[in-house]
């Protein structure tokens, strides 16, 4: 138990230092190591399980609602990103350029892509030439640089991966229908499958994607009070038809610009899964994206007949129902070791099994989560586990959403504001009357911002808790990654 407890101790208690805690945490699960490039990470297989069965599940929802996957490339040339002026202007600052092919200079700049919205529109003008080929609802799974100053693994770096989706659309309205519904699948799926409970909401005009008319994102809340923005949908109008001359023929055979939208999601969703339901002991990961979801751990397994029994489990687990994920922990570290292992590593179940169990009939389950043990018939192995890998995924959801709820205030003075800011980590209900001036303040006094005016209004006050003047809307604020 030595061993084990030498184990825990390598990782910083979160309440004492959360940042190294979440540092610690990455590196001993084994999610991620660094390199020699700067400000870039390798995902590790541990984190790149992870990262696929995101993917797996997200991409699944994406195509239940019409989506196509296609990949463009990764290089823009400079003239193409620059015929959008405030898109340019807002990634300007991260963007990485190639300018030799080999040893010889480009006659043009190349921009190794922060995002794809001026390629997808280069390839719409000659894709879409009547209303018949609309709507175009294409996704793509790629990598993206953006050349961060401060970086940090999975919440904020140089080279990240995700997916962007870009459509186009022959009406405003079917435009803004499409950015709220892929909003939605993005909150169903935070909650359903990552145990994140989000706040759904629109953003501000400041905080808004550079060209685009309306961004709508799903904030979610850390452990330590700080916001995390989880994904976003914008909705571009027909600004860049325009600046790159999208149009099509429509059914009254006059010719009319797109409306486009964008979304998306990235990496930074393990770092949230890390911050909202890690511990101590390190990664508790929810079942539906648990690369792993029950170890066996065979106790003195040169015992005859140990190592046979638990092998014997993990073909019943992997062959019931849909397939549990499970794995059989047979190497020669201690008990004791291996489960300070798993417990690092988030495995929701451990499935104990020993020459007195197997006598009786019986093992031991544990759950991660919330460290429970129980004592389970063999005959009932898998009815239990399936039911009890449910149960954690809904009790992972529900005390995420009461630390959320526990850790949201309301203010409606400046003082107030500033009190919990400094008091209390967490989101702030406050009414605002829309002047970006009042926004700059805040952002200015307490290094905090505005995440998103939600879908769901309150009328905590009639005035702005900036200003005094008339509201206009209700505002979640907070400091955030």
């Amino acid at each position: 138990m030595a061993e084990n407890k030498k184990k825990v101790e390598a990782i910083t208690s979160m309440d004492v230092d959360f940042a190294q805690w979440y540092t610690d945490v990455v590196k001993k699960a084994e999610l991620i190591d660094y390199t020699s490039v700067k400000g870039c990470m390798v995902i590790k297989p541990a984190g790149y399980a992870i990262w696929e069965l995101i993917q797996k599940q997200l991409d699944d929802r994406f195509k239940e609602t019409g989506v196509e996957n296609v990949y463009l490339p990764m290089f823009i040339p400079e003239s193409l990103l620059q015929k959008e002026k405030d898109h340019v202007e807002g990634f300007a600052p991260e963007v990485a350029w190639v300018t030799h092919g080999g040893l010889n200079p480009l006659q043009e700049r190349l921009c190794v892509r922060p995002t794809s919205e001026t390629l997808f529109c280069d390839f719409y003008k000659n894709d879409i030439q009547s209303y018949r080929d609309l709507p175009k609802v294409y996704n793509q799974w790629c990598s993206v640089v953006r050349w961060e100053k401060e970086t940090r693994p999975f919440l904020r770096s140089r080279e990240f991966l995700w997916q962007e989706g870009h459509t186009a659309h022959a009406t405003a309205e079917d435009a803004e229908a499409r950015t709220i519904q892929m909003l939605n699948v993005y909150a169903d799926f935070c909650e359903q499958v990552l145990a994140i409970p989000v706040i759904k909401g629109r953003k501000t005009d400041k905080e808004k994607f550079a060209g685009a008319e309306a961004t709508y994102t799903i904030e979610a809340l850390m452990h330590d009070g700080k916001a995390l923005q989880s994904g976003t949908s914008h909705n571009f109008g027909d600004g860049f038809a325009k600046a790159f001359g999208i149009q099509f023929t429509d059914k009254d055979n006059t010719l009319k610009y797109v409306h486009q939208t964008s979304w998306g999601m990235t990496t930074r969703l393990i770092g949230a899964i890390i911050m909202v339901h890690g511990d101590d002991n390190g990664l508790v990961l929810p079942p539906k994206v648990a690369p792993t979801q029950v170890m066996i751990v065979p106790i003195m397994q040169k015992k005859e007949g140990v190592l046979e029994k638990a092998a014997e489990l993990k073909t019943r687990l992997a062959s019931f129902g849909n397939g549990i994920r499970v794995k059989v922990d047979d190497s020669d570290k201690s008990p004791g070791w291996k489960f300070s292992e798993q417990e690092m590593r988030g495995i929701p179940l451990r499935v104990e099994i020993g020459p007195k169990d197997i006598e009786a009939g019986k093992c031991i389950i544990c759950r991660r989560d919330n460290g429970e043990k129980v004592e389970v018939a063999l005959d009932a192995l898998e009815e239990t586990v399936a039911s009890l890998l449910e149960q954690i995924q809904v009790d992972m959801l529900e005390r995420a959403r009461t630390h959320r709820d526990e850790h949201t205030y309301v203010a409606t003075s400046m003082e107030e504001l500033s009190e919990i800011l400094d008091t209390k980590p967490g989101f702030v209900k406050a009414m605002w009357c829309g002047n970006q001036d009042c926004e700059d303040s805040i952002k200015e006094k307490y290094s905090a911002t505005s995440r998103c005016m939600p879908f769901e209004q309150e009328q905590i006050s009639d005035v702005c808790v900036c200003c005094g003047k008339p509201a206009k809307k209700m505002v979640y604020w907070g400091r955030a990654y």
